[in-house]
């Protein structure tokens, strides 16, 4: 085995690292020296339509290598793009409450669906309503490199491109037999994730043609939230107590409009409610992933300037969330008759009180005795599952044609469907409950149909049986959502005949063409989940949708070499780019837009070793079939504290005024409760007339290459500020509740701002499901807070981006040193203008995420680096992996900020009862601050021939335990297990061995 080659990839006479930034790419051993790897007349810039080999494009783009891939042993691409500086995490294996069974990426921050993911520099059928790329459908064995370009592309690549592009480069003419396969387990040995990777490749006609088949096989386990210390209990936010968290427990909990009750222990009486559940045991920190994929393409060369080339994809992932049991979660308007078998006198006679019913023969003969609002946790039936199903396949046929040596046409067209189909286990179908509860003896219900069992709610934990837990929870609901993709390309590339400007010694480049596209979507649930509240703690009603979108474009670039290889002026080049799109909306009057993005850039470079560039587009996002179609519907959003909670109203004529106006009933005051697990109920759904929102960015930076003074050494600069406005977004639960508490003295009952919010009239607050009305079928949840979408929405982002690598021969090994940093000075959004423009790089809470309708609320850190340092001997790497995540705090604009009352100098111990480990009782902790964190990992690879390597690696060496922030720091999506999993490493240290076959 030869020693380390490091690529020198050029585009002509200018090396590619002038034109981008390397992240953590260490080259090792290759399978030819890099100067023979450059010889291809054709590569293709990320950033730009143009395919001339001496062009560069003045965006700067991240490239992460195929070695780099290796080192990480990464199984999947949205867990390698997520560490990047920049990035941040979005919908992958460490969501599991909010999943949808997709992975994707998050460019600076900005939202999934404001970027695009590119495969070949072509798009993919989307996963979801929202135009979104599912990363696990990528065929990581086969990734030559990624580019990641952040910054506005819609002039190269069409609407979405407002925070950027990753396009995922494949391995070319790949010829051989690839394979490899690979292991990863915890230290505790409680996780492991298995990975089987098998690529053959052939060249054919005299090397003409060339065809790649790959095949892969991966499987995951989960590592449940009781499977460590900081896991194992519910640990509030507000206070620290290690117990439980949510008001849905067992035995049932039962709300008047004064005092909260629960069923005795002993099952004897209705006592002050007393214990809280704890659902952390049962949910996962990393979701339980299979997934099983092939992937072909080929090309052919039918004669010198015609060759025709074609792909094709295929892959079924599947992806499970588990969280803790189903219930009756605060159902209002239940009865139950008084000769109910299950029903003592002492509870009996404590439930007419309540209710105003006399005692004796009226009370015990009722036919129908109010049970207030119900709570009660159905532990019995095991967790709930949500399994989801992926089907996805996208293929695509194309030829290009030369019709001079500088003038090539490339024409393709291309189609995907992505199926996605959700399965739901373990729910409790409310409509059946109060069958149930309608029964005067043990043996039968008063409505016999669906095999109906009478049910016990009012005995201890455990009183109910299998028989009963089949009725009302032995139920399976299924919810199947559809998208697809066609589309056509054309584009007409080269330059004018080799025609040049006077100072400059490259030829004008450019790039003309069209595109079209046609989304589609459906979904289809069944009636348990297109029922409000039918499923008890499912969120909102899931509706059908069916609606889509196509456009018709038109684009063209530029690339002018103004000056070359004069003093001061080595290179000066000038890019522009225009692309004007039509839409059409599949929907009836529903009117035609349109939209136009251009961009402007330019590289100069006075001397060889320096380069500045700098560049500015107008990128655009179409609304898409989500944010069009979705029907108005209620789910559920992150809220901690209710300004009508507690005895705040009681004192404040006004505020309780506004509460009463918002549908809570005057008896309520003063006893209202905060929402049950930091869930309230929003309101939102899609709009038909959307229109695009706008985005303007810039960026300007510096590559320096002082080969003279320090050989090896590259490093670049830059600063980038991206700007939406007409962003199309929704209120975040802050805004909404501080356009109508913000001021209470100056709030009116009469202001829509507070009328537009509305109160369950059975448990008082914005949490919960209406009324059930006798054996109904349907409930009627309560609309909570209003999160409809609008254009008024407000992004901007703006940060620097710094690399630095070096490498140089030490004599008995080759040292590489690779450095990639961010630093984001700034992230707000505004919801309105005349909304509060909140600041969430740095902090954390409910609020922070973009809120638009998508899973949005991970981490965003000031400063955040990755720093890799490789030694490479004759047939050993040794290499250490430093990721760096900068300290947070607690968003101080957050509605709970100030009842909190944790101070830098005042912290918190964790109290409760934690049984199992222990190890956790009375460590100090500040909820409010999350300290800056620093991962190590070391990866060993060996060369046992030129044909069989095998990879060792530890991950986070160190053991570095996540930090703690309580259960309700965040939303639920990111926030899980009193940390924040998709941030920080919940797993601990682990191993990972992989051995690689090539010939």
């Amino acid at each position: 085995m030869k020693k380390t080659q490091y690529s020198k990839l050029k585009l002509g006479a200018a090396p590619l690292v002038l034109s981008v930034a390397l992240v953590s790419a260490p080259a090792f051993a290759q399978d030819a020296p890099a100067e023979e790897t450059a010889t291809s007349a054709e590569i293709v810039v990320t950033g730009t339509l143009i395919r001339n080999p001496n062009l560069e494009s003045s965006s700067p783009v991240a490239v992460i290598g195929a070695d780099e891939v290796a080192l990480r042993q990464t199984n999947n691409a949205e867990q390698l793009l997520r560490e990047l500086p920049g990035v941040t995490p979005n919908l992958g294996g460490n969501v599991n409450n909010g999943t949808v069974g997709s992975a994707r990426v998050d460019l600076r921050g900005l939202g999934a669906n404001r970027n695009i993911v590119l495969l070949d520099s072509q798009r993919l059928a989307p996963s979801s309503f929202s135009g979104i790329v599912d990363l696990n459908n990528i065929p990581v064995a086969l990734i030559e490199r990624v580019d990641v370009l952040t910054g506005g592309a819609s002039t190269s690549y069409g609407a979405d491109a407002v925070s950027g592009v990753v396009n995922f480069v494949t391995k070319q003419d790949f010829a051989g037999l690839d394979a490899t396969i690979s292991e990863q387990i915890s230290e505790q040995g409680d996780t492991n994730v298995f990975r089987a990777d098998l690529v053959l490749g052939a060249n054919f006609d005299d090397g003409r043609g060339n065809a790649v088949l790959a095949v892969s096989y991966q499987e995951a386990d989960p590592l449940y939230f009781g499977a460590r210390p900081f896991g194992e209990f519910t640990i509030s936010s507000a206070n620290g107590v290690s117990s439980g968290d949510s008001f849905t427990s067992s035995p049932t909990g039962i709300s008047t409009s004064t005092t909260d009750f629960q069923i005795a222990p002993d099952g004897s009486s209705l006592v002050p409610f007393y214990n809280f559940f704890n659902f952390n045991p049962f949910n996962v920190y990393t979701t339980p992933f299979e997934r099983f994929s092939f992937y072909g393409k080929a090309r052919y060369e039918v004669s010198d300037n015609l060759e025709v080339y074609a792909r094709g994809i295929f892959s079924k992932n599947r992806v499970s969330s588990i969280i803790a049991a189903s219930g009756i979660f605060g159902i209002s308007g239940l009865t139950v008759p008084g000769q109910n078998p299950y029903l003592n006198s002492t509870i009996r006679n404590q439930l007419c009180g309540f209710a105003g019913i006399a005692l004796g023969p009226t009370c015990d003969n009722n036919p129908a005795i109010p049970l207030q609002t119900v709570y009660r946790r159905s532990v019995e039936l095991g967790p709930r599952i949500s399994e989801y199903v992926t089907t996805f396949f996208d293929y695509s046929a194309g030829l290009r044609y030369g019709i001079t040596d500088s003038l090539k046409l490339d024409v393709y067209g291309s189609y995907g469907e992505s199926e996605n189909a959700e399965t739901r286990t373990g729910y409790v179908a409310n409509s059946r409950v109060q069958q149930a509860l309608n029964a005067t003896n043990a043996a039968t219900c008063q409505v016999t149909t669906n095999g109906c069992v009478p049910l016990n709610l009012f005995g201890p934990n455990g009183s109910i049986t299998p028989e009963m837990g089949a009725f009302i929870g032995g139920i399976t609901s299924t919810i199947v959502n559809r998208t697809s993709l066609a589309q056509a390309h054309g584009v007409l590339s080269g330059d004018f005949g080799g025609a040049t400007l006077p100072w400059a010694s490259e030829p004008v480049s450019f790039a003309v063409g069209a595109e079209y596209r046609k989304y589609t979507a459906q979904r289809a649930p069944d009636s348990l989940a297109s029922i409000p509240g039918e499923l008890g703690g499912a969120g909102g009603a899931i509706l059908p949708l069916d609606g889509g979108f196509d456009v018709k474009e038109a684009f063209g670039e530029l690339i002018v070499p103004l000056v070359s290889d004069k003093p001061f002026f080595d290179e000066l080049t000038f890019e522009a780019g225009i692309r004007y799109s039509k839409y059409k909306i599949d929907a009836a009057n529903s009117p035609k837009f349109n939209a136009t993005t251009y961009k402007f850039g330019l590289n100069w470079s006075p001397v060889d070793s320096v380069k500045f560039r700098g560049n500015f587009q107008r990128a655009v996002r179409a609304p898409n079939i989500g944010e069009l179609f979705s029907p108005v519907a209620t789910g559920l959003t992150n809220l901690l504290i209710d300004p009508c909670a507690g005895a705040a109203p009681l004192t404040n004529a006004n505020l309780r005024a506004v509460c009463i106006a918002q549908g809570a009933p005057v008896a309520s005051i003063g006893s209202i409760q905060n929402p049950s697990a930091g869930q309230a109920n929003a309101t939102g759904g899609g709009n038909p007339n959307l229109r695009p929102e706008k985005s303007d960015s810039y960026s300007f930076g510096v590559v320096l290459r002082p080969q003279d003074l320090i050989s090896g050494l590259t490093v670049t600069l830059d600063y980038y500020n991206i700007k939406v406005t007409n962003a199309i977004t929704a209120a975040t639960p802050g805004d909404v509740i501080a356009a109508c508490f913000g001021n209470i003295t100056a709030a009116s009952a009469t202001d829509p701002a507070c009328t537009s919010i509305r109160r369950n009239s059975g448990a008082d607050g914005v949490s919960g499901n209406g009324r059930l009305s006798g054996t109904s079928t349907a409930a009627n949840p309560i609309a909570g807070l209003p999160t409809p979408l609008t254009n008024n929405g407000r992004l901007w982002t703006d940060g620097i981006d710094l690399t630095v690598n070096y490498r140089t021969d030490l004599g008995f090994a080759e040292l590489q040193l690779n450095f990639a940093g961010n630093y984001t000075m700034g992230s707000k959004f505004q919801a309105s203008p005349s909304s509060f423009a909140r600041e969430c790089t740095g902090y954390y809470s409910t609020n922070c995420g973009i809120s638009n309708g998508l899973t949005v609320g991970s981490l965003q850190p000031e400063l955040s680096w990755t720093q890799r340092t490789t030694l490479s001997f004759d047939k050993i790497d040794i290499s250490l992996l430093w990721r760096h995540v900068d300290s947070m705090k607690y968003e101080g604009q957050a509605e709970d900020y100030i009842a909190r009352g944790f101070t830098d100098a005042s912290r918190n111990l964790y109290s409760g009862p934690i049984t199992g480990k222990g190890e956790l009782v009375g460590r100090q902790v500040d909820f409010n601050r999350i300290k800056a964190y620093d991962y190590f990992d070391l990866t060993a690879r060996f060369a046992f021939s030129d044909n069989v390597d095998l990879t060792l690696s530890a991950f986070n060496i160190f053991d570095k335990k996540p930090p703690i922030v309580g259960s309700s720091a965040g939303s639920t999506t990111f926030n899980g297990g009193n940390t924040y999993p998709s941030t920080y490493d919940t797993i601990g240290r682990r191993y990972a061995a992989s051995v690689h076959f090539k010939f």
